[in-house]
């Protein structure tokens, strides 16, 4: 769960994600344009050439990494408990077996015979207890530690109140057993715990090498299907098969994780014949949609944008409700994202448990065309109670973006003509690079800056929680626009949404549970606690020769990799 920023997504500007990216196939089955019964090419042809962006990785410790292409590089060569298959569904990975106790509290997980890192050395349940207990040390300082909060004293470990929970709620039993105890029932735990926060470290290289460990992760970091050889921040990451991995071997021979650009920079080096990977800017998406090399699935993932609940005028719903209601997402679907992209109103995508399709946006407006004449009223409603007498009163309002490519300027200027057109407030337009905007965002928690009005998204795992409680729920580490933790008028009924999603947190009848998340998302929606604008697709092409085992390269289990490879 996260929030990811980068974008090596042409059509996702930003993503905020602390899992690998989900990608599903709405109404039917993912495609897969690859079949799986082609003889391998030869070796020296098992070169995969896969680009990263503009940047490089935000980060390669679980413990810290936010960025959807930290977590597709970092799904490589970590492996954790159990992994998320493409099909919604947890299974275990490291570990041959687990048990939960009676009353829901008690995780025992069982680990496979003779694990090792990439190193060969030895890896055991005490490392899984390390690299827990690490991401939720203060020391740390995880953005990610609220991932594992089922776990008992989770919090008081990340606040520095207790030095460790290992011999509390971490215990290790044997080399190959260990039992993790959690404060609550959830029924969500083992989807969260398939998140990049749960990877197994090696403890020798971060003791050996302290915060600057990822710069060695060649020197046997994890234990994936993959070893890192070499790691360039200038350039990129190059891994080859781990000879330790304890599951099916890779065929590929290399995988070339490469700095490439922006994504109309690397869709043209694809073109070019110098990657076998890139996502198609959605400009060029109604082109390519008949070639033998493209690829489509719905995707898990929304794009919205966020208001801060601290910063005015955005502490009045009204306001809030207005700036949605000007809001065409229709239009920027159609005519920005190029009908690559589907308008929503919705927090939880849909295509995963929980869907409402009987949810409608705020003020019960069930368009995603919005409705000028309502949000006309609703701002002057909005300021008649915050006490501004006219829109010259209402403060500045500055938007935040940044400019991965052409189609995030081109939206960022659609809204603001939209906003001008519909309710008269003009609004400033204000880029920033993409590492900027993710730490503005994470110091914006609890504060009334640095961010007002600004511009993300979010990849998760299957289920409501992630969505909806790790965004909005009380002390949510990603609770950035502040909902329920403000002064304003509203703070009270925002903090009884807070109570619901806690209840469905824990509630272990599946029915109750989600209608439990469908009535507090509704409220969610109608306080725009987000103003989400589209569910994405993405839109890729893959070399013609190179097999996969689903959709798309950004979500392969570990163990599928060895069913990666390019064909004859």
């Amino acid at each position: 769960m996260s929030r990811s920023n980068i974008l090596h997504k042409a059509l996702i500007p930003t993503l905020l994600c602390l899992l690998a990216l989900v990608v599903v196939a709405c109404g039917g089955e993912p495609e897969v344009s690859q079949s799986q019964n082609k003889a391998p090419a030869p070796a020296d042809k098992q070169v995969l050439r896969y680009p990263i962006g503009s940047t490089d990785f935000g980060s390669l410790d679980p413990a810290l990494a936010t960025a959807n292409i930290d977590g597709f590089a970092m799904q490589t060569f970590y492996t954790g408990l159990v992994t998320y298959k493409e099909d919604h569904t947890v299974v275990d990975q490291m570990a041959a077996s687990h048990s939960i106790s009676a009353d829901g509290l008690t995780y025992t997980f069982m680990l496979k015979p003779d694990l090792k890192f990439s190193d060969g050395t030895p890896l055991t349940a005490n490392d899984v207890a390390y690299s827990l207990n690490r991401v939720l040390s203060a020391d740390t300082k995880s953005p990610v530690a609220s991932t594992l909060d089922p776990i008992k004293d989770w919090e008081k470990m990340a606040t520095g109140k207790i030095k460790t929970l290992i011999g509390d709620s971490l215990i290790v039993k044997d080399d190959h057993t260990i039992a993790i105890v959690l404060s609550h029932p959830a029924a969500y735990f083992l989807q969260t715990f398939s998140s990049s926060a749960s990877m197994v470290v090696n403890k020798n290289l971060i003791e050996k090498y302290g915060n600057k460990w990822t710069d060695h992760l060649q020197e046997g970091a994890g234990a994936g299907p993959f070893k890192v050889q070499s790691y360039s921040h200038d350039k990129g990451l190059i891994l080859v098969p781990n000879p330790y991995y304890y599951g099916p071997k890779p065929k590929l021979e290399k995988l070339e994780l490469l700095r490439s650009g922006s994504t109309d920079t690397a869709y043209r080096s694809y073109l070019a014949g110098q990657l076998d990977y890139a996502q198609v800017p959605s400009v060029n998406v109604p082109s390519v949609r008949k070639r033998p090399d493209y690829n489509h699935a719905v995707e898990l993932h929304i794009t919205y944008l966020n208001m801060n609940y601290l910063a005015k005028p955005f502490d009045t719903i009204k306001i809030r409700q207005a700036f949605a209601l000007a809001t065409n997402k229709d239009l920027i679907a159609e005519n920005v994202m190029h009908g690559a992209m589907l308008p929503t109103n919705h927090l939880v995508p849909e295509g995963m448990p929980g869907y409402n399709k009987n949810l409608t946006g705020p003020a019960g407006v069930a368009s995603t065309k919005g409705d000028p004449v309502k949000a006309k009223q609703l701002l002057q409603e909005g300021m008649q109670e915050a006490g501004y007498a006219s829109i010259k009163q209402l403060p500045p309002i500055t938007f935040t973006y940044f400019a991965n490519d052409s189609d995030v300027s081109n939206l960022a200027a659609v809204l603001s003509q939209q906003w001008q057109s519909v309710l008269g407030i003009t609004v400033k337009l204000n880029v920033i690079s993409a590492d900027v905007l993710i730490e503005q965002e994470t110091n914006t928690a609890g504060n009334s800056g640095p961010l007002q009005f600004w511009f993300m998204g979010i990849s998760n795992f299957a289920d409501p929680q992630g969505w909806l409680s790790f965004n909005f729920g009380r002390g949510a580490s990603f609770n950035v626009t502040n909902y329920g933790q403000n002064k304003s008028s509203d703070a009270a009924t925002q903090q009884a949404v807070q109570d619901e999603l806690q209840k469905a947190d824990v509630n272990l009848n599946p029915q109750e549970r989600m209608q439990q998340y469908n009535d507090a998302e509704q409220k969610l929606v109608n306080d725009v606690s987000w103003l989400p604008l589209y569910q994405s697709e993405t839109h890729h092409l893959a070399n013609p020769k190179l097999q996969l085992p689903g959709p798309d390269l950004e979500l392969v289990a570990p163990d599928d990799w060895s069913k990666v490879y390019f064909a004859q």
